[in-house]
């Protein structure tokens, strides 16, 4: 490879790792950041006591007021404002959730068959402590809040139950729940007999949902990335809460078809049959890693009612791990027969990586995993298979890279007579011509490796999302999920975090000596200033692992080792090509294609034939220039 392939190997790297610092502030950004962190701080503390404190008084004040409508035998829910709050179990073999009688909403979701950070066998995204929802309509004399209410339980099974609160004429407001086969919950809310209670022009119920997200996963600092709160617009596209800012009720104008409570591998929705009117709160506020919980969630949203109930409001919930193809079924379950793409709580990364991840990544993984092979050997396999597709161009990048190697000693030769920093362009041009007459394209070495690019982001966004990974141990790795700790210390150093990671360090070591193998093949190519360039490469080359190190040390283990793995092979692909091409037939070969081109040169063509034209322009220019200062 020449000096443009070796740039192009560069910005390769650096778009990499701009792409994965996308979010990272500027210096200007981190000194402003560092003056008001005690500050931001107050702040936050603030937002969240004044809410706690808001949640307090609201909480007292209904206690209060139902007191005192419970002691007035006229109220209209006299005989449901008291009684005792009785567990309703709904369960099947993945899902197990609890409904408590007072306030008719559910307490506590368990995921069965994928164990927690602690080693339990089931995961509990929630219990009443976390997750609070209730529903509110707004009457002519009184408000219904069914968080105050008692609801008798009625026609129970395992999978489904109806719960009745009862006002003293004999109106109800009735909830009747049905979990499916998996993790999705079908919910209905209906009033009957009570229109006269409402204005004739009433249409909609208020719903406020609230939920301490739990931290789930080993790697605090890495699981909150992609913990968000997640909403799909109404006959649009999803959108979300940026997972590092403090919102508190921020007001999304669209209307929206569901909204999710998301952590890195498992979420609650709420999906709306009717939508959720425009102008919903939204509410996400990361908490401190002391806590155990990654965000405060929280959604006030807006559907339909109808008072007269011909017509109940019908929501469903989905309550379970973010795997693609598993949401996309849910799309099929659901008895609202819209477009739901619920798949999309699974991030494949922008547009270009997405279609890689979802039309080749995904079904290769799918069906290795379906052969049986642990998750270690998928991430292997997935790597052969890559190399292969790109093989070709690999060796094409590599053969430009070798006939430049074995015509070096003849463009040193005829380029020896412009040594002088002034005739670099001309020495570039009479090197464009060499190539030009050997056939030789200097920018077929740095094209297919750009082609690689997306391949390597596309597996950057996708290892860390495959629930696949979660628990599944290979070799010494305990969780390839999450980081490989070899130490670990208690507090937070800078840049590096609470341990260190062994994945992280392989993948950096093999990055080095990766790097290493390259420049000492790239260095018998170079040709004049080249080489004392090369020097320079080389320092960022050797750089380069350094920052990845500070990057991934807290990223999955599994994607740390699937980077290592790819530089192992692409060291073992390059060694095998190197020794395999024998130089002097490769010479002999360009030297008959020189013999050929000799007197009918061939016309270069595309980016190259530009660049040869831009540098006799420069050359022109600079020529003109010194004819004037001697004038």
């Amino acid at each position: 490879m020449n000096k443009n392939t070796i740039i192009g190997f560069v910005l390769i790297a650096l778009v990499f790792i701009g792409f994965s610092w996308w979010n990272r502030p500027s210096e200007e950004d981190i000194r402003k950041q560092q003056i008001q962190d005690s500050i931001a701080q107050v702040n936050k503390q603030k937002l969240e006591s004044e809410l706690a404190e808001k949640n307090k008084s609201e909480k007292e004040n209904q206690q209060n007021t139902t007191q005192e409508v419970a002691k007035d035998s006229t109220a209209l829910f006299y005989s449901a404002l008291t009684g005792t709050n009785v567990p309703v179990i709904l369960k099947n073999s993945k899902l197990e959730l609890t409904i408590g009688t007072k306030g008719g909403t559910i307490n506590k979701a368990v995921v069965k068959g994928f164990k927690d950070r602690n080693g339990n066998k089931d995961v509990i995204l929630f219990d009443e402590k976390d997750q609070q929802m209730k529903f509110m309509l707004s009457g002519k004399e009184m408000n219904i809040n069914t968080e105050d209410l008692y609801f008798t339980p009625s026609e129970q099974t395992d999978s489904t139950v109806t719960l009745t609160a009862t006002t003293k004429n004999g109106q109800t407001l009735e909830m009747r729940y049905n979990l499916g086969e998996d993790y999705l919950l079908h919910f209905s809310i209906a009033a009957k007999g009570m229109e006269t209670l409402f204005p004739p022009t009433y249409n909609s119920i208020d719903i406020h949902w609230t939920e301490r997200c739990r931290q789930q996963e080993r790697g605090f600092t890495f699981e909150n990335r992609y913990a968000t709160l997640t909403y799909k617009e109404k006959d649009s596209g999803t959108d979300y809460l940026n997972e590092s800012k403090e919102y508190a009720d921020e007001k999304i104008e669209e209307a929206l078809d569901w909204v999710a409570f998301k952590n890195q591998f498992f979420s609650s929705v709420i999906i709306a049959k009717d939508g959720f009117a425009s102008n919903s709160l939204m509410t996400s506020l990361p908490q401190s890693k002391e806590t155990e919980y990654l965000k405060q969630y929280g959604a006030k949203l807006k559907t339909s009612f109808d008072p007269k109930g011909n017509t109940p409001t019908e929501l469903e919930f989905f309550f379970g791990p973010n795997d693609f193809q598993l949401l996309q079924t849910v799309e099929k379950k659901s008895k609202f027969n819209k477009e739901l793409d619920l798949e999309r709580l699974v991030y494949l990364g922008w547009p270009l990586f997405r279609i890689i991840n979802r039309w080749f990544t995904i079904y290769v993984f799918d069906w290795l995993t379906s052969l049986g092979f642990p998750m270690g050997i998928v991430l292997i396999l997935i790597t052969l298979l890559l190399k292969l597709i790109t093989f070709p161009m690999v060796k094409k990048s590599y053969m430009s890279s070798a006939k430049m190697r074995v015509l070096k000693p003849k463009l040193d030769e005829a380029t020896k007579q412009y040594d002088k920093p002034e005739d670099q362009m001309m020495k570039q041009q009479a090197m464009m011509q060499m190539y030009s007459q050997y056939g030789v394209s200097p920018l077929s070495g740095c094209l297919p490796m750009l082609i690689q690019m997306p391949i390597w982001i596309a597996m950057f966004n996708f290892v860390p999302n495959a629930i696949q990974l979660r628990g599944q141990s290979f070799l010494w790795i305990d969780d390839l999920s999450t980081y490989d700790p070899i130490i670990e210390w208690g507090s937070n150093l800078w840049l590096i975090g609470d341990h260190l990671s062994l994945t992280c360090v392989l993948f950096c070591v093999a990055n080095v000596l990766y790097s290493w193998m390259t420049m000492r093949q790239q260095r018998d190519q170079m040709v004049g200033q080249q080489a004392e360039q090369m020097k320079m490469m080389q320092w960022m080359m050797f750089l380069m692992p350094v920052m990845f190190f500070f990057m991934f040390n807290d990223y999955s283990s599994g994607l740390n080792f699937y980077y290592f793995i790819s530089l192992f092979f692409s060291a073992a692909i390059m060694w095998t090509l190197r020794k395999t091409t024998n130089d002097e037939k490769l010479l002999a070969i360009l030297e008959a294609r020189y013999k050929d081109n000799k007197n009918k040169p061939k016309k270069q063509g595309g980016f190259a034939a530009r660049l040869e034209a831009m540098q006799k322009q420069a050359e022109e220019m600079r020529k003109m220039r010194e004819q004037q200062s001697k004038k």
